[in-house]
């Protein structure tokens, strides 16, 4: 299988990443740093068969989305899987203040996202094959105080990705909606970690088996399906009150 990563030097992405290359499949590796994306390369060649590329790139640029797909299918001669990884928590503090902040931050989680989706699915139902799948968060479930505008760049991401899925399903494509919840990374180092925290590799696991069952909506791990039905079910009025 061809698969191509968007934010492969994402702890996640590399997990799952390694997986992947253990299996076999040709990988194409797309991030910024391109340092880590050759440390990242050369450990993917050690431990599987597959052949691997990669590509340093600002995936915020979308106006290289399109050639830089380009590059990719002429590598690997065509993608079989999509799996985009990218993303940035932001500063909600600085997003509170200025709305160029609060750009920076909807790009990174919701329009590069909806931008490589758009060319991947315009192919994709060309071809009449393919796989889709973009990890989002739980936190695009339901508003909250503390961290609104990443939640609603998720959350406007999901909704994208709900009509996609929509518009592909009659030729017979899957578009996967990884829902995740606390997951213990490098970009979480600042937060306190507890019990419903989920390690990357645990989560690289769920992301493998969903994607060959093709599923639509993944909450991951599992439970958190249940904990934002119970948060989405709270009264406005109540809600607002909470410190949650």
């Amino acid at each position: 299988m061809n698969i191509v990563i968007f934010g492969a030097n994402s702890a996640i992405a590399k997990a799952t990443a390694r997986l992947w290359a253990s299996q076999g499949h040709k990988i194409y590796l797309v991030g910024r740093d391109e340092k880590k994306l050759s440390h990242l390369a050369q450990d993917l060649k050690a431990r599987g068969k597959g052949s691997i590329y990669s590509e340093a790139l600002d995936l915020t640029h979308n106006s290289h989305h399109e050639s830089l797909l380009q590059r990719v299918r002429s590598s690997m001669g065509g993608i079989d899987l999509a799996f985009i990884a990218h993303g940035d928590l932001g500063d909600q503090a600085k997003e509170e203040k200025s709305w160029d902040e609060a750009l920076k931050t909807i790009d990174a989680n919701f329009l590069s996202q909806a931008s490589l989706v758009t060319l991947l699915a315009h192919e994709f139902e060309t071809l009449g094959k393919g796989h889709i799948s973009v990890i989002t968060s739980v936190a695009g479930d339901r508003g909250r105080a503390k961290n609104y505008i990443y939640g609603s760049a998720k959350g406007a991401l999901s909704l994208f990705l709900g009509g996609v899925r929509n518009r592909l399903a009659k030729k017979g494509i899957p578009v996967t909606d990884f829902k995740l919840g606390f997951v213990d990374t490098p970009m979480t180092t600042h937060y306190k970690k507890g019990p419903i925290w989920a390690t990357p590799n645990s989560v690289a696991e769920g992301i493998i088996r969903a994607i060959d069952r093709k599923k639509d909506v993944v909450y991951l791990p599992w439970f958190w399906r249940g904990i934002m039905m119970v948060i989405c079910g709270i009264p406005e009025r109540v809600f607002k009150r909470m410190k949650i």
